[in-house]
């Protein structure tokens, strides 16, 4: 290596180069993430991507580079193992067995535990599916490498499950509470509704818990609910540090339990039912004991809630979102009665639903079954977004359609549906919008109704553009004086002098622009260096055998 540099140096470089600032994050996305278009080259055709598959493709893409870093030399990779380590992300379960038997020898050749690979895990994340699971690990051996690598892992902050985890939950959450419990701040877990005690004393044993996203993918018989609470039935939680809590699925025992726990510091809320057909948990009363400090407050639910009430529940709410759907109680016939009175710090409102206002996709096929259903919705959908004025919401700043099978439809479609009076309601809502200041966007944070363009569609509108432009220049040229060949040179030269200007780079974190600052440097001594000055003091080499 020509250039020797301190094991301090090369780490810092490497830290800028795997890029998981992002990754180590207090928290978890929530709906308000924006989602991204790009282009499948499977199928040829844009798709979304929502922020869960965003952030599974940065862990993709930082291992790779890590594992490029391994590969160069082996200063690198000794320096470069902390860093392969760091998190831990996972589409087939089965590679865990096989990183088990890594950390347990290294922690077995390890003088100190901070010299065994384990300690530098921050990180760990089990993504939900995989194009092609291994059939040779059992479930039983999944668990028992899982809770080995938390046992190995005692630095561990956050811990993300995406696949079910079934009755493995129960010695994986023993693990987290033994070994973990120090400083992990976020956790993601699936389970079905049978291990739901189990839930609430592992919430109970990790008491500096700052995020926590639980999905219950199966229903308990009421009749059943309390038999399997068992003594985790009516205790009372004390999480003082947790400022994240969203739910999923069938969640109404566990929200009933929530609203009797101790949570001072709670500043999000949100619950999805899912696929859940049971009746919609009690927001209501979880929001009288915990409402007051609320700033975002999320409820994609099926069965209507109350808003009116959950908004004078929660005063310093800021980012609000609820099923469009809604029939909600009307107000003069023009609009629903979203709120009593002003809300004074709303600012953002996000729109579940929607499905059939725009008459594309599924929405086209279910009018021409139903359409009493389809006319019914579709007013709702009038209703509740005339409700969304500075007259209720003084502080409104953004409406945001939050369905991403919404805007795909739409973007088949290439828009709203003439035929089914959905380009009208579309262009409706975007002068209320637009008469008030306040931006409808989709989620991809676009405003609504902007969808991708290939490059091809892209050069052609462009070509067009310089088209007219340069129509309208020979048009003003020829209704405009005739001017001399001296003012035309000299105009000539004018515009040869013109400079265009260059776009700043953006300016990232500040981690980024560290290294952004520092090649702008060495740019800079490159481009003022005494080449003559180099020369005389340049070593001569000896030629080549």
């Amino acid at each position: 290596m020509p250039v020797e540099l301190p094991a301090e140096i090369w780490t810092q470089i490497f830290d800028l180069a795997a890029d998981e600032d992002i990754l180590f994050q207090y928290g978890i996305p929530t709906v308000m993430a924006e989602s991204a278009w790009y282009k499948d080259p499977i199928i040829n055709e844009w798709r979304l991507r929502s922020p869960g598959e965003a952030m599974n493709l940065l862990q993709r893409r930082s291992y790779a580079t890590k594992k490029a870093i391994m590969s160069t030399c082996r200063q690198w990779r000794a320096l470069g193992a902390e860093f392969l380590f760091r998190c831990l992300h996972f589409s087939d379960p089965a590679r865990l067995i096989v990183l088990c038997s890594i950390l347990e020898s290294s922690s077995a050749e390890a003088s100190t535990s901070t010299s065994s690979l384990g300690w530098w895990t921050r990180r760990i994340h089990i993504a939900r599916y995989h194009p092609s699971p291994s059939r040779d690990a059992t479930m039983e051996d999944i668990e028992r490498a899982l809770v080995t690598i938390i046992q190995h892992c005692p630095n561990l902050e956050i811990f993300v499950i995406e696949r079910p985890m079934g009755t493995a939950f129960g010695p994986v959450a023993d693990a987290l509470a033994n070994h973990a419990y120090r400083k992990l701040h976020t956790v993601q877990w699936n389970l079905p509704g049978e291990e739901l005690a189990k839930v609430i004393w592992a919430l109970n044993s990790l008491p500096r818990l700052v995020a926590a996203h639980i999905d219950i993918e199966t229903n308990v018989e009421s009749s059943q609910e309390l038999a399997h609470l068992g003594s985790a039935s009516n205790l009372r939680l004390m999480l003082p540090c947790l400022q994240q809590l969203s739910l999923r699925g069938y969640i109404e025992e566990l929200v009933e339990q929530a609203t009797g726990w101790d949570l001072p510091a709670l500043r999000s809320f949100s619950v999805d039912s899912g696929t859940s057909v049971n009746d919609g948990p009690d927001v209501i009363e979880f929001l009288r004991v915990h409402g007051s400090e609320l700033v975002l407050l999320d409820l994609n639910l099926s069965p209507l809630t109350d808003i009116a009430t959950a908004l004078d529940l929660c005063p310093a709410l800021s980012t609000l979102t609820f099923n469009a759907d809604w029939r909600i109680s009307p107000h003069d016939d023009t609009a629903s009665e979203l709120t009593r009175r002003p809300h004074a710090h709303l600012a953002t409102v996000g729109l579940h639903g929607l499905a059939y206002a725009f008459g594309v996709g599924y929405a086209a096929a279910r009018l021409a079954a139903d359409p009493f259903r389809s006319g019914i919705i579709t007013r709702s959908n009038d209703l509740n977004v005339a409700a969304l004025n500075r007259r209720n919401f003084p502080q409104l700043q953004r409406v945001r359609a939050l369905s991403r099978n919404v805007l795909s439809d739409l973007n088949h479609e290439n828009g709203p549906s003439l035929d089914n009076g959905g380009y009208d309601r579309w262009n409706r809502w975007w002068n209320v919008c637009a008469a008030q200041q306040v931006r409808l966007e989709d989620c991809t944070g676009q405003p609504l109704g902007t969808l991708p363009e290939d490059e091809s569609d892209a050069e052609s509108s462009s070509e067009e553009e310089e088209e007219e432009e340069y129509e309208e220049e020979e048009a003003a040229d020829e209704e405009g004086e005739e001017y001399d060949s001296d003012e035309w040179e000299s105009g000539s030269e004018e515009e040869e002098e013109i400079e265009f200007p260059v776009p700043p780079l953006p300016e990232g974190n500040g981690r980024t622009m560290e290294l952004t600052r520092l090649l702008q440097e060495v740019r800079l001594m490159n481009a003022s260096r005494d080449e003559a000055l180099i020369a005389r003091i340049r070593p001569e080499l000896p030629e080549s055998p």
